[in-house]
């Protein structure tokens, strides 16, 4: 072989070695990046902070029936947005304890404006994490009123150093998994689901 091959042939090897030493560290750093993230546990799957909440939110086995509701709704580009958003989850248990029949009906193609209301109506422009939720509850002497992306209001108060979130209807719902922080904003699980005026 040529000096000139040689030398072409060495150069290439070592550029390709180079190429796939860098991709194997690119993927290394972004998996030690995703160890060291600061993660909470959420229906048996760890949510990320730098994934959006619908990329976490399909990974937790207690929120399918919202994951479902979110997608009849063409809410899944909105909430994966920029954002910042405040979520209020309701848990598949939560969506249970409405009256029989109740979710099959908002998922029907023909109710999806309705289902859209109810959604949006436990979602709160702005990320709101408990120490500001807390502080809000404090400067409104114990309750705070807030204004849901629906254009609802909801209500936060404390009871025996737990959060609750009570809709317009008076229903309220206990936050039980606080401060679940994603790329776009936070999420709060909560055990109960808000409804809006009718």
């Amino acid at each position: 072989m040529k000096t000139s091959q040689l030398l072409k042939s060495t150069v290439f090897t070592m550029a390709l070695f180079a190429s796939i030493s860098g991709f194997a560290q690119n993927k290394m750093m972004k998996k030690d990046k995703m160890m060291k993230e600061k993660t909470v546990m959420v229906g048996g799957a760890e949510m990320y902070p730098s994934k959006n909440i619908i990329e976490n939110a399909v990974n937790s086995e207690d929120h399918t029936t919202l994951v479902a509701a979110v997608k009849a709704a063409e809410l899944v580009e909105t909430l994966s947005g920029e954002g910042p958003f405040t979520v209020f989850a309701p848990t598949n248990a939560a969506f249970e304890k409405l009256p029989e029949g109740t979710v099959e009906t908002l998922l029907k193609p023909e109710n999806k404006k309705m289902l859209q209301g109810v959604l949006t109506y436990h979602v709160v422009a702005g990320k709101w994490n408990a120490k500001a939720v807390l502080g809000m509850i404090k400067e409104g002497h114990g309750k705070a009123e807030i204004k849901t992306v629906s254009g609802g209001t909801l209500t936060a108060w404390t009871k025996d150093k737990a959060v609750y979130i009570t809709d317009e209807n008076g229903n309220s719902a206990m936050v039980t998994i606080a401060n679940v922080n994603q790329s776009n904003g936070v999420i709060h699980v909560i055990d109960t689901v808000l409804l809006p005026k009718s």
